[in-house]
């Protein structure tokens, strides 16, 4: 019997060879087998509104989106989404053409980078960033360049150079990549600083991709303001959505494209090699959702308000340094008063120290030394659930 050997040549290809396992599998399965609080991975651990997981009860039972739907998306759920712009932020899409359901926003995003990126092209995103943006980036086989949004200490949230935004423009620029409410820091760009973002993509006849998953969660006074509707945004810009986030069932898996028609297009014949279709049943769930009143919206803002608030006192009781976010669902923290400067050591012993998980911000970063000292820490959970991550952090760390 001949013996098995191993091809000579390395299985996975040069362009995804510095991605393995996320972070957010090995963390979550560090929770799991240490019996820790999981407040690493983005997920409510509650389901959302009974009557929009009813309304996928009686998709289901009714027949509808059991076969393959449309390749768009279904018709219900793209009206919806055309009118929910149109309501929200004074935005006219068609649902017909400039409409495009996806599964979930990470095949938006992949989508929309593998059909408008050439190879060689740059593409400009704010760091730290979502890691599925390096990885899609690569498999397009264009170049990250990354800009480093930094801690303002005295305003307790981070900011963007926009000096330094327009110096990373170059000839082979081709589109900028922006995530407002922004994962992981929290921030939310102001009005001032999008319209220096348009005025830059207008001037350099960029691109722009704006992942605003996080749109109906902003707290205090800060206001999301899509991109799309600043002046000569509309035709250059893809905006991505996702009901996941907004309504949480993150695992039904529907995401969607707003565009102008020719982007749109793009997107969708690349789409269509990726998962084709998706989520059937889901998406006339998610058409009821998204037509519930603004008391819906208001009262999930409130609430994840509160939670944001329990465990950003807990965290600085707790001795860390809090950037307390102004959107999303996470917190980003310093460990430095903690006499910690490594986040992916820390965040690694962090189960047996304190029996909570939480994520190091350096996997968001190029320049793995500006995010080393910073954790994340979500509070999508029940309040009873951060409650006792906050007095197990305090016993740990507390003096």
């Amino acid at each position: 019997m001949t013996a098995m050997t191993s091809p000579a040549r390395p299985f996975l290809n040069r362009r995804l060879a510095e991605f393995g396992t996320t972070v957010f599998a090995e963390m979550s399965a560090l929770a799991a087998a240490t019996g820790s609080i999981n407040l690493g991975q983005g997920f409510p651990d509650t389901d959302g509104p009974e009557e929009v997981r009813e309304a996928a009860v009686r998709a289901l039972r009714d027949g509808r989106g059991n076969q393959y739907p449309p390749g768009p998306g279904v018709p219900e759920l793209r009206t919806a989404i055309a009118e929910h712009q149109r309501r929200r932020y004074g935005l006219s899409f068609d649902p017909d053409t400039e409409v495009l359901v996806t599964a979930g926003a990470t095949e938006a995003i992949a989508a929309t980078l593998l059909a408008l990126l050439e190879p060689g092209d740059e593409v400009i995103a704010l760091e730290p960033y979502y890691d599925s943006y390096a990885a899609c980036i690569a498999m397009a086989g264009a170049t990250r360049v990354p800009v480093t949004l930094r801690p303002d200490a005295e305003q307790a949230r981070f900011r963007l150079d926009l000096d330094e935004l327009r110096d990373a423009v170059t000839d082979r620029t081709r589109l900028l990549l922006v995530n407002t409410p922004h994962n992981p820091t929290g921030t939310v760009l102001t009005r001032e600083e999008l319209t220096a973002i348009a005025e830059l993509a207008v001037e350099r006849d960029l691109l722009v991709v704006t992942d605003e998953v996080y749109e109906h969660l902003v707290f205090d006074e800060a206001a999301h303001v899509p991109p799309s509707t600043l002046p000569g945004m509309r035709e250059r810009t893809v905006t991505i959505g996702s009901a996941g986030k907004t309504f949480s069932f993150t695992g039904w898996k529907v995401g969607w494209v707003t565009a102008a028609p020719g982007l749109v297009t793009a997107v969708r014949a690349a789409k269509q090699f990726l998962t084709y279709v998706a989520s059937g049943p889901f998406q006339y769930a998610v058409a009821e959702a998204l037509t519930l009143p603004d008391t819906y919206f208001e009262a999930f803002r409130q609430d994840m308000r509160a939670k944001r608030d329990l465990l950003s006192a807990g965290l600085r009781e707790a001795g860390f340094e809090v950037y307390n976010p102004s959107g999303t669902y996470f917190i980003t923290t310093d460990i430095r008063p903690l006499g910690d400067t490594d986040g992916i050591a820390f965040c690694r012993a962090l189960p047996e120290r304190a029996g909570v998980v939480a994520i190091p911000n350096a996997v968001f970063y190029d320049h793995k030394d500006e995010g080393a000292p910073f954790v994340r820490f979500a509070f999508c959970k029940r309040t009873e659930v951060l409650t006792d991550a906050t007095e197990r952090l305090r016993k740990a760390f507390a003096h």
